[in-house]
C-alpha cells in the first residue's frame, strides 16, 4: 500500500487500489492535469526474472496498450497513455466504477440466460472489433470482463494480445492464458486464431449460466486433456443460450461460430434485433425461392448449388464435439427413436448411415442416392429437374444433387463464380463462413450466407463432396432465417443418412 497517495509521471495521483492480477495492479487515480478519475495499471516485476523475462514483461505491458489502442468501440476499454514509473511502464485507461464477471458469478452464482446473453453480445461486438483491427486477446475469461455501474459492459486486459506482424513474445512450448479459457488448437500448438478468442467467449459463457467450468478437473494437465479431446459436462441451464454456446465449444476452430454470427444470435436471445416488417405480399413459397445466384443455369450442371439454414453449423454439436454430420459419424445425437430398417454401408468405404429416424422416410434425391426426409413433407420437382421435398409450410426445402463444378475443388468455384451470381440475384446476401472440411472421410466444403426473401430474411448453407468415382453431390436445405433452430436437425438427420449407389 505504499504506493497509495503517490503521483505518477507527475500527474497521476494513486487514490485506491481496484484491482491486482498477475501482471500488475490497477489503481483509481486522479489526472491532476485534466482533473478526471483514470485508472493506472502498474507492473509487477516478480524477483529474481532473467533479464529476457522482464524485457518480455516490459513489451507486454507496451503492447497490451498499443493494442487496446488500435481498437475503437464501447465495448473496448480506452488507453489514454503509457507512461514511465521508476522505469517501468504504466498504462493509463479509462475508469469505469465496476465489478468484474468472476467476481459477480463468485458472489451471486449463475446468471439468468437472458443477463449472461447480454454481456455474451457485448463481449462479442468488442471481439469482432478487435479482430478488425487485426487484434486477438488471447485471455478472455470472466475476470477480465467489466461489468460498469452504469449497465456498460468492457472488455479489458489485452496484456497478451497479438497484433497482426508482430511476434508472440513467448517461448518455444510456452502456452500463455488462462489454461481453463484456452481453445484445443492451442493446445496443441496450432496459430491461435480469432476463432480461439471465440472458443473462450464460449466457456465465459457456459460458465455465466451453469455457475461452472465446461471441464472441471483438479490439476491443469486434466483440463487441458480434457479440452482437447474430451465433451463438456452437458447444460442444464443455459435456455435460449445453448446453441449459441454449443456453436462456440465446437474443437475445430473452422466450424466454430464467428463474433458476427454469435452477436446476431444473441440479439435474438435478447431481443435487441430490428426485426424486418414482412411486406403486404403474396406468401412465399420454397418451390418460388429462385436458386441463388444461379438463374439461367451454366456450367452445364443438372441442378445448381442451393441455400441452406445452417446458422446450426455451431449448434449441432450438442455435448460438445465436431459437427457429427460433417464428420461421417455414424452415430448422431437424436432425439427420435431409430426405425429398424437396416442401413446399408456406402461402398468401397465401409461406412454404414445410421437407421432412418423415426418421423423421417428414405427419399429419392437424385439418380443414384437417396437420403431420410421428413414425414409430411411433400416431393416436388424444380425447374431444372431438381427433385426438393418441401415441408408443410411451404417455406423450407431440403434436396440433396448431383453437379458438375468447374473444377475438383467447390470451394474454389463458389469464390471464382457462384458467390458474385449469389450477390447479384439475392438482394441482401451476406456470407457468413465458406471453408473446407471433411464427409466421411474425403474433402468436402462448406457454404454458409444469408439472404433477403421476398417477405422475410432466410440462411443458407451448402455442403459439397465427392464420392470415390468423381460424382459430385450438394446436400442442401433453405429455411426462414428465424427458424433455424426448428429445421436444422433436419439438415443434420439427411446430411448424416445419405445413400450413394456408387461409390462413397
Amino acid at each position: 500500500m505504499s504506493d497509495l497517495g503517490r503521483l505518477v509521471a507527475g500527474r497521476y495521483l494513486l487514490v485506491d487500489r481496484v484491482g491486482s492480477g498477475g501482471m500488475g495492479t490497477v489503481w483509481r487515480a486522479e489526472d491532476k492535469l485534466l482533473g478526471r478519475h483514470v485508472a493506472v495499471k502498474k507492473l509487477h516485476i516478480p524477483p529474481h526474472l532473467h533479464d529476457d523475462e522482464v524485457h518480455r514483461l516490459y513489451e507486454r505491458t507496451r503492447r497490451e496498450a498499443r493494442s487496446a489502442a488500435r481498437i475503437t468501440h464501447p465495448n473496448v476499454i480506452v488507453v489514454y497513455d503509457v507512461v514511465d514509473d521508476e522505469g517501468l511502464p504504466c498504462i493509463v485507461m479509462e475508469y469505469i466504477p465496476s465489478a468484474t464477471l468472476s467476481d459477480v458469478l463468485k458472489e451471486r452464482g449463475a446468471l439468468p440466460p437472458e443477463e449472461a446473453a447480454r454481456v455474451g453480445r457485448a463481449m462479442a461486438a468488442a471481439l469482432r472489433a478487435a479482430h478488425d483491427a487485426g487484434v486477438l486477446h488471447r485471455d478472455v475469461k470472466p475476470a477480465n470482463v467489466l461489468l460498469g455501474d452504469g449497465g456498460r459492459i468492457v472488455l479489458t486486459d489485452f496484456g497478451i494480445a497479438m497484433e497482426s506482424g508482430t511476434s508472440s513474445l513467448t517461448k518455444s512450448g510456452e502456452l500463455i492464458g488462462s489454461i481453463r479459457y484456452l481453445a484445443p488448437e492451442r493446445l496443441t500448438n496450432a496459430e491461435p486464431g480469432p476463432a480461439s478468442d471465440l472458443w473462450a467467449l464460449g466457456a465465459t459463457l457456459y460458465q455465466a449460466v451453469e455457475g461452472r467450468h465446461p471441464f472441471p478437473r483438479d490439476t491443469p494437465i486434466e483440463t487441458a486433456y480434457a479440452i482437447a479431446t474430451e465433451p463438456y459436462e452437458p447444460l442444464r441451464s443455459a435456455g435460449d443460450l445453448a446453441p449459441v454456446i454449443e456453436g462456440l465449444l465446437v474443437k475445430e476452430p473452422e466450424r466454430r461460430l464467428d463474433a458476427q454470427e454469435v452477436e446476431r444470435l444473441l440479439d435474438d436471445v435478447t431481443g435487441t434485433r430490428t426485426a424486418p416488417v414482412d411486406p403486404p405480399t403474396r406468401p412465399e413459397r420454397a418451390g418460388d425461392l429462385a436458386p441463388p445466384g444461379r438463374k439461367g443455369s451454366g456450367n452445364r450442371r443438372r441442378t445448381v448449388l442451393r441455400s441452406v439454414l445452417a446458422v446450426a453449423l455451431a449448434a449441432c454439436v450438442a455435448g460438445g464435439g465436431a459437427l457429427w454430420w460433417l464428420k461421417g459419424s455414424a452415430a448422431a445425437p437424436s432425439t427420435h427413436a431409430a426405425r429398424t430398417d437396416a442401413s446399408t454401408p456406402s461402398p468401397s468405404t465401409g461406412f454404414t448411415p445410421p437407421p432412418v429416424p423415426a418421423g423421417y422416410h428414405l427419399a429419392k434425391a437424385d439418380s443414384g442416392f437417396s437420403m431420410p426426409v421428413p414425414d409430411g413433407w411433400t416431393s416436388k420437382m424444380l425447374s431444372g429437374g431438381e427433385a426438393a421435398h418441401i415441408d408443410p409450410t411451404g417455406l423450407v426445402r431440403l434436396s440433396a444433387t448431383v453437379v458438375e463444378f468447374g473444377g475438383a475443388d467447390p470451394l474454389r468455384h463458389w469464390r471464382e463464380t457462384e458467390e458474385d451470381q449469389t450477390r447479384r440475384d439475392n438482394p441482401g446476401y451476406e456470407r457468413v463462413r465458406m471453408a473446407a472440411t471433411t464427409f466421411r472421410g474425403r474433402p468436402a466444403g462448406y457454404w454458409e450466407f444469408t439472404f433477403d426473401g421476398r417477405a422475410r430474411k432466410y440462411r443458407a448453407a451448402e455442403l459439397a463432396f465427392a464420392g470415390a468415382d468423381g460424382t459430385q453431390y450438394v446436400i442442401y436445405i433453405s429455411g426462414p432465417d428465424a427458424q433455424w433452430h426448428t429445421y436444422r436437425a433436419v439438415f443434420d438427420t439427411a446430411a448424416n443418412g445419405v445413400r450413394l449407389s456408387n461409390q462413397a
